[in-house]
C-alpha cells in the first residue's frame, strides 16, 4: 500500500464498541449484555439463570467458540451484538486444549501461557471481523480475582483484577475500547468505639456501578472519556458515549 497525504483520513463515526466487564459475583453483569441492541450470547458457562436471551447451545470446547463466531461472520441474521459469558470458562477451554496437544518440555518456562496467548489472538480476530464486516458489538464478560499487585512507585497493595491468566489478561485489555469494572458504591464509615479509637466500616447502599477509569483497587479503560463512574446498564453506557 502506498503512503501519501491523499491516503489520510479522518473518522467521522464511532465504530461498534469493544467491551470488556468483569466484576463481583451476582452483580448483573449478564444483565448489562443483554441489554445490549439485538444480542445473542455465546456460553461458555451455564450461568445465563433466568435471563431470557437468544444464544448458542453451551461451548465445552474452543472450536464451539469459533464455530459460533463463523456462523455469525456467514449466515445472514439481524443480531447487533456479539456476548461471550464468560472468558474464565472460554480460558479454561483454551488451557485444556494446549495442554492436552503439547508435551511437558513444550509446555515448561512460561511457553504454555505464550500458545495460551496464540489462541485468543485467533478468537479476537474473529470477533474483529465481526465489528469490522458486519457491524456488530462485542461485550465480553470475566469475573474478577483479588491479586497483589507490585507497584514500581509505591508499595505492594491488592487490586481487582480480570480472573485471567496475566498474558491473555493483558492481551484482551488492550484489545478493547472499555474495560469497565462492575461493583457496589462502598462508603467508609468511622465509628468511635471509645478510648481514643475508631474503627472504619465499609458500607453499601446496594447502587451499582460501572467504573471506567484506572484506580489503585481495580484495572479500568476506556476510549470514549467516559466519567469515572456510570450506573450499571447498557443504556447508561451508550448515552455516556454519545454524550
Amino acid at each position: 500500500m502506498a503512503f501519501n497525504l491523499a491516503s489520510i483520513k479522518k473518522n467521522t463515526s464511532i465504530s461498534a464498541p469493544r467491551v470488556l466487564i468483569y466484576g463481583v459475583e451476582g452483580i448483573g453483569k449478564s444483565t448489562f449484555a443483554a441489554g445490549a441492541h439485538k444480542p445473542v450470547f455465546i456460553t461458555t458457562e451455564d450461568g445465563l439463570g433466568s435471563l431470557t436471551v437468544d444464544h448458542f447451545p453451551l461451548a465445552t470446547k474452543v472450536s464451539d467458540v469459533m464455530d459460533a463466531i463463523a456462523t455469525l461472520y456467514a449466515e445472514k441474521h439481524d443480531f447487533s451484538t456479539v456476548v461471550i459469558d464468560s472468558l474464565d470458562w472460554l480460558e479454561a477451554h483454551i488451557q485444556r486444549e494446549v495442554e492436552s496437544s503439547r508435551d511437558a518440555k513444550e509446555l515448561a518456562y512460561g511457553k504454555g501461557a505464550i500458545l495460551m496467548a496464540e489462541r485468543w489472538r485467533e478468537v479476537l480476530e474473529g470477533l474483529n471481523a465481526l465489528r469490522n464486516d458486519r457491524g456488530m458489538a462485542v461485550v465480553l464478560i470475566a469475573h474478577s480475582t483479588i491479586k497483589r499487585f507490585d507497584s514500581p512507585e509505591t508499595e505492594p497493595y491488592d487490586r481487582y483484577m480480570v480472573k485471567l491468566q496475566e498474558r491473555s489478561s493483558a492481551l484482551v485489555r488492550e484489545w478493547c475500547d472499555a474495560v469497565l469494572f462492575a461493583n457496589y458504591q462502598t462508603i467508609v464509615r468511622k465509628d468511635d468505639v471509645g478510648f481514643n479509637k475508631s474503627n472504619n466500616r465499609g458500607i453499601s447502599n446496594g447502587e451499582r456501578l460501572l467504573y471506567t477509569s484506572e484506580r489503585p483497587a481495580f484495572q479500568a479503560k476506556n476510549r470514549y472519556s467516559l466519567p469515572d463512574s456510570i450506573p450499571l446498564s447498557w443504556q447508561a453506557f451508550t448515552n455516556a458515549i454519545t454524550n
